[in-house]
């Protein structure tokens, strides 16, 4: 029995379950979306270890390309939803700039600083889009912490919002990839 002719069909289904944890990862605003893109590139150079040299590639080009334009429509619409969210309780163009750059490296402080995994990026993403829409606030003028108070909600509510909205996408991605791996 040639155990290399089953090897694609088990790279597939560790494939789609590694995709369940990276929809679980968006959900925690963490880039769950393009680690599965990435890790089916990976699969696609690696198809020369079980695959015979006439063989398609597991992932066609195409389907990679498909899924990175899905995500990207992710990232805008996380994008669009958290400066949105800032904008609609008073948030000035430095609020909603200091919301999105604080969510960013919230969530690598997070990571780093907060050793619950996955919790603490999700935090840190939280109180990052706060401070930086703070902050964002007061180079824009406002001097108290009060008057940048509402803004900073909205920036944190746009962000939840926007985290959500990725959620949809990533599952899309991960349906087109899972599909793709066992055609």
């Amino acid at each position: 029995m040639n155990y290399l002719e089953h090897l694609p069909i088990g790279i597939g289904a560790l494939f789609s379950a590694f995709g369940v944890l990276c929809v679980f990862l968006v959900v925690v605003g963490l880039p769950g979306t393009w680690i599965l893109i990435a890790t089916a590139v990976l699969i696609d150079l690696l198809d020369w270890l079980w695959l015979q040299p006439d063989a398609p590639l597991t992932f066609h080009p195409l389907t990679l390309l498909a899924a990175v334009l899905i995500g990207l429509v992710g990232e805008i619409l996380e994008f669009l939803l958290s400066a949105a969210g800032a904008k609609k309780f008073g948030a000035s163009p430095r609020g909603m700039l200091g919301s999105v750059v604080g969510g960013v490296v919230g969530a690598v402080f997070g990571t780093v600083l907060i050793w619950i995994p996955l919790i603490g990026t999700l935090v840190g993403a939280v109180l990052g889009t706060a401070t930086g829409a703070v902050l964002g606030e007061m180079w824009d003028g406002r001097t108290t912490l009060r008057d940048s108070a509402k803004p900073a909600f909205g920036a944190v509510l746009g962000r939840v919002l926007g985290t959500l909205s990725k959620l949809p996408v990533a599952i899309g991605v991960w349906v087109l990839l899972a599909v793709a791996a066992f055609r």
